[in-house]
């Protein structure tokens, strides 16, 4: 039996959208895929609505710290298979140099931290975006990839990455 694949997600501040894509990925890819987090300048700690809402959905947080993408770069590192950019500041800036060449692709999303309006409101943006994650991240597990060629690979996981359609809602 293969080893997980490794996935990261890489945002700038490294407290919600990759947050909840670690969470994520951790569960739906039951024990095939496992889920890390990063950001090229963390902000210090996850987004409170950020852990509220995975709690809320069940999904275990004792992970949820905010990291630099440096941790993941360096010697004794967990060997990434997958990088997936959530947000367009992160994806235009240049990355370290990730050992073993993972494959990458850019699924931006709206930034829920940024969110304005009531605390109903910004809540909802939280909701969205994850809403959004896990229909990518559903569509990525279930991608046959030991059967797939590196271009058609590729070539879906940018696909996922464009697609705008919502999870339905649970």
């Amino acid at each position: 039996m293969r080893e997980p694949y490794n996935v990261l997600f890489l945002c700038t501040g490294n407290s919600a959208r990759s947050i909840l894509g670690e969470a994520i990925m951790t569960r739906e890819g039951a024990g095939r895929f496992r889920g890390f987090s990063a950001g090229s300048r963390p902000s210090g700690q996850p987004h409170p609505y950020a852990i509220d809402l995975l709690t809320r959905l069940g999904h275990d947080t004792a992970f949820a710290r905010s990291k630099s993408w440096d941790e993941f770069a360096g010697p004794g590192a967990p060997k990434m298979d997958f990088i997936f950019t959530v947000c367009d500041q992160a994806a235009a800036e240049e990355c370290p140099y990730w050992p073993g060449h993972p494959m990458s692709a850019h699924w931006g999303l709206p930034d829920p931290a940024a969110a304005t309006g009531t605390e109903a409101e910004r809540r909802l943006a939280f909701s969205d975006t994850y809403r959004m994650l896990r229909n990518r991240i559903t569509a990525f597990v279930n991608l046959p990839t030991e059967s797939l060629d590196k271009a058609s690979l590729r070539a879906r996981l940018a696909e996922i990455g464009r697609d705008t359609t919502p999870a339905p809602t649970e």
